[in-house]
């Protein structure tokens, strides 16, 4: 069966041989957007707190990107899709480094703006509670 889609050799965001464009930059955010979350989990962890957040990140993380990856080939085959409600829930409950990746690996949902809108949005949303635990005494989450 043929379909008209293009492939990745033929997709402007990837290089030949199927690399990603810019790979270094996008490993640098994602590494960047990846050190306040781990480095407040651990230290949470450390300082007698729960694990949870760490463990969360984790398990989320990898549940989440094989879920983008069973979309992207539910996708192809023209099945019955996992809903984006699903993928951002997921990406809420701390999956959203297993997102990021899942989205440049499998060129999956990169192109939907008003889904890449909800998806920064919660990764924005980690950033902001971490700075809050880590730098501001965890005091602005607590007025809420």
């Amino acid at each position: 069966m043929s379909d008209s889609r293009p492939r990745s050799h033929n997709n402007p965001g990837r290089q030949s041989g199927g690399q990603i464009r810019h790979s270094r930059l996008k490993w640098l955010v994602f590494a960047i957007l990846c050190a306040l979350p781990l480095s407040g989990s651990v230290s949470s962890w450390l300082h007698g707190e729960s694990l949870i957040p760490l463990a969360a990140y984790g398990i989320v993380s990898v549940v989440t990107f094989f879920l983008y990856w069973s979309d992207k080939r539910k996708a192809r085959a023209d099945q019955w899709r996992t809903p984006e409600n699903v993928l951002h829930a997921l990406e809420f409950a701390g999956g959203w480094p297993g997102a990021l990746l899942a989205q440049q690996v499998f060129r999956h949902k990169t192109r939907k703006v008003s889904f890449q809108l909800v998806s920064w949005i919660i990764v924005l949303l980690h950033q902001v509670f971490w700075i809050d635990h880590l730098f501001l005494g965890a005091h602005s989450f607590a007025l809420l």
